[in-house]
């Protein structure tokens, strides 16, 4: 008999297995449609008490907030705020949804979500997760990086080496959003050097040349695919994966929230790279979790995952 290949695992939440069981008791019909009418427990109760476990661990926190705001029905973050108006982990969901939700054509949604940010940051003013939320309604507005590098200060200020924070302004900084090319490669270049040994951000530059390479396939599909080795394998990029792969990955560090999406981008850059050896504790790291992104970039994802997954692995890496 033929043995059955295990299913890859892709989903927001990651490996979060306690995130992967709120949003399951969350799912069923009774749930989304009643919102647990009937029942003598609220449905926003689950969400809380999940928030409430994670406590002062501001990486686990931003990446909850994130697939909580983008994977619940709006009415459970809605119906907590207005069940609980002064509760700090209600006030900062509810940001993050609203400010997920406002169009920039939108002023009133705008002004409603930017309240929420400020409502959310006054109630939690040590948590630095309110103002990476506004830092994502300005990006949707397009505010210029200037204005909006003081909300990536206040969240930096209260959490100095958080990872989301760092790939937050990342993102800004792209040519596809608000930035330009020197300035995204400069900002993850001086931000990977300054990071504490063993820090996921030795990691950014190589994020940051995933996103010089999506940038170039909305140009040009030919560069995406890196032909003949393409800009993965000149002297910088070659540097930008050694730093990875010793600064975090080699250092083996207790991991972080978003840990398996780090982990897809530098085993993609090393099969860009053609460094299938070093590729392979990287894919036994991840198993059978994979991200859409940056393998969306290649033709037929999944299937390009797997192969480079089974050939540097040799059939290794599927649990």
């Amino acid at each position: 008999m033929l043995r059955r290949r295990p299913s890859l695992l892709i989903r927001p939440e990651l490996d979060d297995a306690p995130l992967h069981t709120t949003l399951t008791e969350l799912r069923p019909t009774q749930q989304l449609h009643g919102l647990g009418a009937g029942r003598t427990r609220p449905p926003w109760e689950p969400v809380a008490d999940l928030l409430r476990a994670t406590g002062r661990d501001w990486d686990r926190r931003a990446h909850r907030i994130a697939v909580l705001a983008e994977r619940l029905p709006a009415a459970i973050p809605q119906r907590w705020a207005a069940d609980r108006p002064g509760d700090g982990d209600a006030l900062t969901l509810h940001a993050f949804v609203a400010s997920n939700r406002a169009s920039a054509t939108d002023t009133t949604a705008v002004r409603a979500a930017e309240h929420s940010c400020l409502r959310a940051a006054e109630a939690c003013p040590e948590d630095p997760t309110p103002w990476l939320t506004l830092l994502t309604l300005m990006d949707t507005c397009a505010v210029p990086v200037k204005d909006a590098v003081p909300a990536w200060t206040e969240a930096v200020n209260r959490a100095p080496w958080l990872r989301t924070s760092y790939h937050r302004l990342l993102r800004y900084l792209s040519p596809r959003r608000h930035g330009t090319v020197p300035d995204m490669m400069d900002f993850a270049w001086q931000a990977a050097a300054r990071a504490p040994h063993g820090s996921p951000l030795a990691l950014l530059p190589v994020a940051a040349r995933v996103e010089l390479m999506a940038h170039r396939r909305g140009a040009t599909p030919f560069d995406a695919l890196g032909s003949g080795g393409g800009n993965w394998n000149e002297p910088r990029s070659v540097h930008e994966i050694d730093l990875a792969l010793k600064g975090w990955f080699d250092a083996r560090t207790a991991p972080h929230a978003e840990a398996v999406t780090d982990l897809n981008v530098l085993a993609f850059a090393l099969t860009r790279a053609h460094r299938p050896a070093e590729a392979a504790p990287v894919f036994q790291r991840l198993g059978r979790h994979m991200t859409r992104h940056p393998w969306d970039l290649l033709p037929e994802p999944e299937r390009t995952f797997v192969y480079w997954r089974e050939r540097s692995t040799g059939g290794r890496g599927r649990t």
